[in-house]
């Protein structure tokens, strides 16, 4: 197998502080080393993430942080020309310049890896976002997808992407499994606040507890506004750091998805957080959104909810056996499917497809051209 040397430009990797590219970008990273590629992660040094890093130092691949473009450029201009492919991530600040960078400089494939391309869709048709510009899209060879479906023909059709191809999140099982714990939450729910979440979370969380002044339910995540009136029997914990989230997961009889407005509307985008706890085997009770069946099979492998009343009547009537068969199910089709070395290795299969593309592209540009033939023996096809 061809042994590619990778750079990666993320929003983040060494914290997962209000994000959910680390998680994604760290098991990613690890098995694209595992399967022989060298991989350099670059990450622009913020303030909010240096005060936050949960992964200060990596054993798989090469981490780098850089202070400004002009730093990225002056330190890192020889690597990015020399890589086979080079990879910019969404949210990656002043992204679009360094994008624009990138396609100059690379010699390689030039790829970008939206991990918020229903968010990305949704600005790109206000006239461009802060990391993606519309007219920069034709610029890179491929375009990596967090959403497939109806997403991958409109960034092909309208925004002339030359190659699309989706790459979801997923679950590293070495840090998502079913652990042995107390049982603390009836329902719990792990998410960075977002005002288009917040209706969902109050309508599904928020009322169930109400509702059921016994229940014990949980919310883990950073920036929730100080004016959320929390419900009594609602426990907010300000971080959940990755290496928690098994514990924190497992400590639940079940867990809540809700999914952003953007990434419902166009659908086909599942969340991380929604492999992480099937991998971790706490049983999923869902939002609904087109094409959440691709991923998982609701009633067999969770439970798509609408109101309190369907959450209640989960929490309340639907009975251990039936609980943990949901959570078995769940865990099996993310194991066979969505994780981090299955991604992997989708993303390997796109590159060396490229790859050998761009190379007999250049082959039969070589073999067609007039200097070819003048210098070509009558033997091997050209004028004596």
């Amino acid at each position: 197998m061809m042994q590619l040397a990778l750079v990666f430009l993320g929003l983040s990797i060494t914290s997962s502080w209000g994000n959910g590219h680390a998680t994604t970008y760290r098991g990613l990273v690890r098995e694209l080393v595992r399967r022989g590629h060298q991989v350099l992660f670059l990450e622009r040094d913020v303030p909010y993430y240096a005060t936050n890093r949960d992964l200060p130092s990596s054993s798989f691949g090469r981490i780098e942080l850089y202070q400004s473009l002009d730093d990225l450029k002056d330190r890192f201009g020889r690597e990015i020309s020399a890589a086979d492919a080079v990879i910019v991530g969404s949210y990656v600040p002043e992204g679009s310049a360094v994008g624009a960078w990138v396609c100059r400089t690379a010699s390689g494939l030039r790829a970008f890896y939206d991990i918020d391309t229903p968010v990305t869709l949704r600005g790109l048709n206000e006239g461009g976002t802060p990391y993606l510009q519309p007219a920069q899209i034709r610029d890179y060879d491929l375009y990596l997808s967090f959403a497939g479906g109806p997403s991958l023909t409109r960034l092909s059709s309208e925004y002339g992407a030359r190659a699309v191809r989706a790459l979801y999140c997923s679950a590293d099982p070495e840090q998502y499994y079913p652990v042995e714990t107390e049982l603390l939450w009836d329902l719990g729910y792990l998410g960075t606040y977002s005002s288009d979440r917040q209706p969902a979370l109050e309508q599904l969380l928020f009322e169930s507890a109400r509702r059921w002044g016994s229940g014990r339910f949980v919310v883990g995540g950073p920036q929730y506004p100080l004016d959320v009136r929390w419900p009594d029997n609602v426990m907010h914990i300000s971080h959940v750091a990755p290496p928690d989230h098994r514990v924190f997961y497992g400590a639940q009889r079940f867990t809540l998805n809700l999914t952003r407005h953007d990434m419902m509307l166009m659908g086909y985008s599942p969340s991380i957080r929604l492999f992480e706890a099937a991998a971790s085997g706490t049983p999923i009770l869902s939002d609904s959104w087109p094409g959440l069946q691709e991923f998982f099979q609701p009633e067999s492998e969770l439970v798509v909810v609408r109101s309190s009343s369907d959450v209640l009547a989960e929490l309340k009537a639907g009975g251990e056996q039936r609980r943990r068969a949901l959570a078995a199910r769940a865990r099996q089709r993310v194991l066979a499917e969505h994780t981090a070395a299955h991604r992997a290795e989708a993303l390997e299969g796109y590159l060396l497809e490229l790859l050998s593309n761009r190379s007999r592209a250049r082959r039969a540009e070589r073999t067609t051209s007039p200097a070819y033939h003048e210098q070509t023996p009558s033997y091997l096809g050209g004028e004596s």
